[in-house]
C-alpha cells in the first residue's frame, strides 16, 4: 500500500448543506490530518433509478452506478456520515450501495466493497443522534465484506453543535470526536491493508 491510504467520504443526505455533510467534512478533516488522501463526494451527482433487476438486465448498468464503482474501486476506505429515515439509513443512500454492489461488465458482486475499511457515523437535531441508522449502516457494509470500525459516533442535538449555516463545529470536544474517528480510519488502513485475509461463504 501507498504511504497514504486513499479514503472516500460520503453524506447519506442528498439535503444541501445538511447536518450529516458537514459532521462528515470534520471526520475528513482527521483523516487528512493522519495523512490520508481523502476524496469527498456528493450522492446527487450520481442520480440512479431505484435498483430493478429486470431493468438491470433490460436496459443495462446505469452509467452513474458504473461511475461510482469505478469511484469505489480506487479507494481503500470509507468515511459515511448517515442521517436517520425513520429508525434506519435513506432510501437514496441504500440505492447507491445496492447499485454498486451489483455486477457490471467491470466489476464482480460486491467487488468494489469486498476487504475495504469504513468508519460510520451519524447525526440528529434529537438527543439520539440518529444512532439507530447506525445498526443498520454497519450491516449493510459487513454483509459486502466490509470491515467497520468498532467505533460509531452519534452527534446529539447537532443543530446546536454548529455556528448557524456555516460547516464550523463550536462543540470543540464533539470536533476532536470526529477527527479522532478520521484519523482512526487513516491509521488503520495504514496498519493492515493487504494483511487481512476475508473468510467468504462458498
Amino acid at each position: 500500500m501507498a504511504a497514504n491510504p486513499k479514503i472516500l467520504a460520503f453524506a447519506g443526505s442528498l439535503r444541501e448543506n445538511s447536518y450529516t455533510k458537514r459532521v462528515l467534512k470534520i471526520a475528513v478533516e482527521g483523516a487528512r490530518t493522519a495523512g490520508a488522501e481523502v476524496t469527498e463526494i456528493d450522492l446527487r451527482d450520481f442520480p440512479m433509478p431505484v435498483y430493478n433487476v429486470d431493468d438491470h438486465l433490460n436496459k443495462g448498468f446505469d452509467t452513474n452506478a458504473a461511475k461510482l464503482q469505478d469511484i469505489l474501486s480506487e479507494h481503500d476506505g470509507l468515511l459515511i456520515c448517515s442521517p436517520e429515515y425513520n429508525g434506519s439509513i435513506p432510501g437514496g443512500l441504500k440505492n447507491a450501495i445496492d447499485w454498486a454492489s451489483r455486477k457490471s461488465d467491470k466489476f464482480g458482486v460486491v467487488e468494489v466493497f469486498r476487504g475495504k475499511f469504513a468508519a460510520i457515523m451519524s447525526a440528529s437535531p434529537g438527543s439520539f443522534g440518529g444512532i439507530r441508522c447506525l445498526a443498520h449502516l454497519r450491516g449493510v457494509l459487513s454483509i459486502m465484506y466490509v470491515n467497520v470500525l468498532p467505533t460509531e459516533i452519534a452527534v446529539t442535538f447537532v443543530g446546536e453543535k454548529f455556528d448557524a449555516d456555516s460547516e464550523e463545529m463550536t462543540d470543540e470536544k464533539t470536533k476532536k470526536i470526529l477527527e479522532g474517528l478520521g484519523a482512526s480510519l487513516a491509521e488503520m488502513l495504514r496498519k493492515t491493508h493487504g494483511e487481512i485475509e476475508i473468510a467468504t461463504a462458498e
